[in-house]
């Protein structure tokens, strides 16, 4: 399958480099069969059943982006940034290195300021212990387990996705806008970005209507945006992810299946977990491991009913997860039709609501 089959045109105009406010007003493409509907994410409750569980993703984003300067043995500094996207150690983490070149195994890296050393906090120096393709390398950090932690929460930066960072740093309001107002678990380096659009008030709304509400827990990695760069989607390699899916949480799904309710996953995430956590026949385990999964057009889901999920960049994995959940070619005909009708695209941007194909195996 080509990779150019997930391609469409994109005004640039169209990407949101902010959400809507208050959150649940953004708009939502509701896609049924042939057939899509404008509404807003506030009117979620009228557009589903009582007895219908919404699975949402708690993970919480840390600050992973690190700005730091190379150091190395008779050359000079060379200023570097990292995007953290898997931790594998209690002082290790795998990163995204820019520009990749300038950095070799044995450098040493100092993120942060190196004024003043009287604060511990005021630098974290870093080793590069290994380089991968792509620009990928492993870091081992001078500072371990939970005082690794509080130095990157001191000195990173809201992870924000290429496409926004490329046009404006963040800044305060990323630090509430760029979180869902349910994450609970830290990990995370790029947002589940569906729950971005829940309130508290949208939230009570859907309990008081009979939605249950269940969480998973999905660390999302950097890996969601990288592009693909093969020129078939067979010639791509997924990430890991880690995630977890409690027996608590396992449990309720089931029921909410075995009582003829409709499970809904809140975002692309949710998915994924759900999938990697349920067996040839639906019923939904108890997990907690790292899993990279790859959904493509021919996959057949185990699990969710209906998708939400915000509008994904052309050629990228989300898109081709989406085409298989909704159809390829009607998903190819709502991005249009959404391009048309002005939604904002991407992190913030809007959402669109998607009923499973019928015709999907």
């Amino acid at each position: 399958m080509r990779v150019d089959e997930f391609d469409f045109d994109l005004p640039d105009e169209l990407i949101a480099l902010r959400p809507a406010e208050p959150r649940d007003s953004a708009r939502l493409l509701v896609v049924a069969g042939d057939e899509w509907g404008h509404r807003r994410v506030r009117d979620l409750p009228d557009l589903l059943r009582p007895g219908d569980a919404l699975v949402f993703n708690d993970t919480k984003v840390i600050k992973a982006r690190l700005e730091g300067e190379r150091h190395r043995p008779g050359a000079t500094g060379a200023a570097v940034e990292a995007m953290l996207h898997r931790r594998v150690g209690g002082d290790r983490w795998l990163a995204f290195a820019r520009p990749g070149k300038r950095i070799a195994p044995g450098d040493r890296i100092r993120f942060g300021s190196s004024s003043d050393r009287a604060c511990l906090l005021a630098g974290l120096d870093a080793t590069v212990e290994e380089k991968g393709e792509g620009g990928e390398a492993l870091l081992r950090f001078d500072l371990a387990g939970p005082m690794l932690d509080e130095a990157v929460a001191a000195i990173g930066h809201v992870p924000l996705p290429p496409y926004i960072a490329s046009k404006r740093a963040d800044d305060d309001r990323d630090r509430a806008d760029y979180q869902t107002v349910f994450a609970r678990h830290e990990g995370a380096v790029a947002a589940p970005t569906a729950g971005l659009h829940f309130t508290p008030e949208l939230l009570q709304r859907l309990g008081e209507r009979g939605v249950s509400q269940h969480f998973v827990t999905l660390h999302v990695g950097a890996g969601t945006f990288l592009p693909v760069k093969s020129e078939t989607v067979e010639g791509h390699r997924m990430h890991p992810e880690w995630g977890e899916v409690t027996g608590e949480a396992a449990a309720a799904l089931n029921a909410v299946r075995q009582a003829g309710g409709r499970i809904v996953a809140i975002g692309t995430t949710a998915l994924r977990l759900l999938e990697s956590a349920a067996d040839e026949v639906g019923n939904i385990a108890p997990f907690s491991a790292e899993k990279s999964i790859f959904i493509t057009p021919g996959y057949r889901f185990r699990t969710a009913d209906l998708l939400m999920t915000n509008f994904h960049l052309p050629r990228s994995t989300l898109m081709m997860l989406v085409s298989a959940f909704a159809g390829k070619e009607r998903m190819r005909a709502s991005y249009v039709a959404a391009v048309e009708a002005g939604y904002r695209f991407y992190s913030y941007g809007d959402a669109s609501l998607l009923f499973r194909d019928p015709q999907s195996p």
